[in-house]
């Protein structure tokens, strides 16, 4: 079984840490009590990627590595500049599954191979405050690079790595540098060994489909190949060029929240779920822009990957919802084992969807997803609009939008209360979502008049989520209340939360033609 480590550290290099220099005296640095000699380890990874590079591309790194006192396999997640996650799984002489699933959105079909293999003899020392806790592990490394693949060279350097304790102050880092630099060290310009060791032991990396190509700008008609188009160096000029740059951002984070999603990481099932929503919605807001012949089966892909993520996301909201309303009930407002029941009827709905979930990921369907949505990316289906200006082209898509939703809030507000009324706001919220996702695209181009309507709309979309999610609290409380009555329990506190979800759904339809009205004053696009 894996486990994570949340790993912060930071390397430097420079002539104080070459030949027999070794480490510079760090008792000087403010905290520091003592700096105890852990001797030398000898270290040996290999490290796994494709033979193109897909992993490297995305600041990835898979190795098995012996000698030290964490030998075993290790993937590492870029989080932020020096702050990686990094998983760890036992030594063993195979790829571990529990890892190699959390690089499967970007190998894909590809093959891992031994790719590079680092050997190293680590001087470690601990830097220990005056009760001999661990503030940071400093360690001079004398790397010795060979390419097993992809190229046949060697080389050798040597770097002084600074790894900050479990828990501790990134602000000490920033001492030890202090230190480091008047010593005449700098930070070393390469983002791990791994990334040293390819760019001096083979040919360059290649494309792959975890590292596509920018696409073709509709202004140009040439590949980023040959014009470095706008999701490289330049910044968007035509319609198209928005559009896409806005598509590219939900593929991309489709694909960096996959390993997020497996690991069941807070708020990324949601995350995932709202970039496959934004980029479907872009397909349909821009149809003049993007051939939609295209792009309505990929649309439809996304609509299926979205319900797959949404089965534990609505489960949770829901849940939330319910255990909330009670907690907000009087004592004497609570009759039976109602949060027994509630608690029962949750966990039996949630039952594997763990494990249904991480299949879909691994499933063809969804590999084929994830290629279709390289190749659009790649090959954008433009249409003669997309070669347009911006602010006429965006602009009328995000109206257009925006006057549906119009006349579906007049169209809820016209239905006297009930079940069509429900439906009639459930189809606005709908639709308020898709314009602000419109409008986050049009952003860059329409400026503060676009970023008014993203808020407006997500103001609106909040009172009608909430009127939906009062629907569905209902229903699932007429569910709960029946099965409690059938088992001869007291079905009395199924009928006040009912009765609490009726009047907050009451209170949301009341305060919608204000809301609208402000909506209408700040729409300006």
């Amino acid at each position: 079984m894996a486990d994570t480590k949340r790993e912060i550290e930071r390397k430097y290099e420079g002539p104080a840490a070459e030949g027999d220099a070794g480490l510079p005296d760090l008792m000087g640095v403010a905290g520091v009590a003592s700096v105890v000699d852990k001797g030398v380890a000898e270290l040996d990874a290999t490290y796994y990627d494709t033979v193109d590079q897909r992993l490297a591309a995305a600041s990835l790194t898979l190795r098995r590595r012996t000698g030290g006192d964490d030998a075993g396999w290790h993937l590492k997640l870029p989080v932020s500049e020096g702050v990686r996650d990094e998983i760890h799984a036992p030594l063993s002489d195979d790829l571990p599954r529990s890892l190699t699933g959390l690089v499967r959105s970007r190998v894909r079909d590809g093959e891992l191979v031994p790719l590079v293999r680092l050997r190293s003899a680590r001087d470690i020392r601990h830097l220990q405050d005056d009760s001999g806790a661990l503030l940071a592990e400093v360690s001079l490394d004398r790397v010795r690079a060979e390419r097993l693949a992809g190229g046949e060279g060697t080389a050798a350097w040597t770097e002084i790595e600074v790894e900050l304790a479990d828990d501790g102050d990134p602000a000490f880092l920033d001492k030890v540098e202090k230190k480091l630099r008047k010593a005449g060290l700098a930070r070393s310009a390469s983002a791990s060994k791994l990334a040293k060791a390819l760019v001096e032991t083979g040919a360059e990396r290649t494309s792959s489909p975890s590292s596509p190509k920018s696409p073709k700008s509709p202004s140009s008609g040439k590949s980023p190949a040959s014009s470095k188009s706008h999701a490289s160096t330049k910044s968007p000029r035509t319609a198209g060029d928005h559009v896409m740059a806005y598509v590219v951002a939900q593929r991309d984070a489709i694909v960096e929240l996959d390993p997020a999603v497996r690991r069941d990481l807070p708020d990324s099932v949601h995350s995932m779920r709202v970039a496959t929503r934004r980029m479907r919605s872009t397909f349909r807001s821009f149809g003049k822009v993007l051939d939609r012949a295209v792009t309505d089966p990929i649309g439809e892909e996304l609509k299926w990957l979205a319900g797959e993520l949404g089965v534990d996301r609505d489960q949770e909201v829901l849940t939330e919802r319910l255990t909330g309303a009670l907690d907000n009930l009087p004592r004497d407002l609570l009759a039976g084992p109602v949060r027994k029941r509630l608690r029962t009827w949750s966990n039996a709905r949630r039952g594997g969807s763990r494990r249904r979930l991480v299949a879909v990921l691994d499933g063809r369907r969804y590999l084929d997803l994830l290629t279709a949505l390289d190749a659009l990316v790649a090959e954008p289906p433009f249409l003669k609009a997309a070669a347009g200006d911006p602010s006429e082209v965006i602009a009328k898509a995000v109206r257009k939008d925006f006057r549906k939703v119009s006349d579906l809030i007049g169209e809820a507000l016209d239905r006297p209360t009930g079940t069509d009324r429900d439906l009639a706001m459930h189809d606005a919220r709908k639709k308020a979502k898709r314009t602000r996702y419109a409008a986050e695209a049009a952003a860059p181009a329409l400026g503060g008049p676009a970023d008014d309507l993203v808020k407006a709309m997500k103001s609106l979309q909040s009172l009608l989520g909430d009127h939906q999610d009062s629907v569905m609290a209902r229903e699932a409380v007429l569910g709960l209340g029946a099965q409690a009555y059938a088992a001869g329990e007291n079905a009395f506190t199924y009928g006040v939360l009912y009765g609490r979800e009726e009047q907050r759904a009451a209170a949301a339809e009341a305060a919608l033609p204000e809301a609208w009205a402000a909506v209408e004053r700040k729409a300006s696009v």
